[in-house]
């Protein structure tokens, strides 16, 4: 298996623990407001999307330093790679619960599962092919506007379905 390749199933298999512990981490921390930030502070599909963002957003951030050398289009690849996995998850819940007319737990992380899965199996292909290198700047803009909108919405969310519990 070669280094990439082995370095996105660790990526993969490190969002999917620590984006399932940071579910938890808000309540586990007596709802510290910081912790907030980062982590969902309810049952909102917004607040449910940082489950990939942050926890891809670091992974990502350590292995472009370390291999930026190695794979010269591995920024790009990441900052769309979270892109495509956060936008999965209202895309994925909003298609399955407009079909069954209702959510389930299990369709829920699910959820969270396919969409890590899509996003790292993106980033893990753009790097080695090198077609979103044109839009590096983009979606780094993408990635921190989304960063503040994340910090912002969390404690001021706006009145819309996407926001509400």
């Amino acid at each position: 298996m070669d280094k990439l390749k082995r370095d996105t199933i660790i990526g993969l298999l490190f969002v999917l623990i620590t984006g399932t512990l940071a579910h938890f981490l808000y309540g586990w921390t007596g709802k510290n407001i910081v912790a907030g930030l980062f982590t969902p502070v309810n049952e909102s599909v917004w607040e449910h999307m940082k489950l990939i963002f942050f926890p891809m957003l670091l992974f990502s951030s350590v292995a472009i330093f370390l291999l930026k050398n190695q794979y010269p289009c591995i920024s790009s690849a990441f900052y769309i790679g979270i892109l495509i996995g956060t936008a999965l998850i209202p895309i994925l819940f909003y298609a399955y619960t407009a079909i069954l007319n209702t959510n389930y737990l299990f369709l829920d992380i699910a959820v969270f599962f396919i969409s890590a899965a899509l996003a790292f199996f993106v980033s893990y292909k753009l790097t080695l092919s090198c077609k979103g290198k044109p839009y590096t700047l983009l979606s780094l803009l993408l990635v921190g506007v989304l960063f503040a909108c994340f910090l912002i919405f969390t404690y001021q969310p706006p009145n819309v379905p996407l926001f509400l519990e």
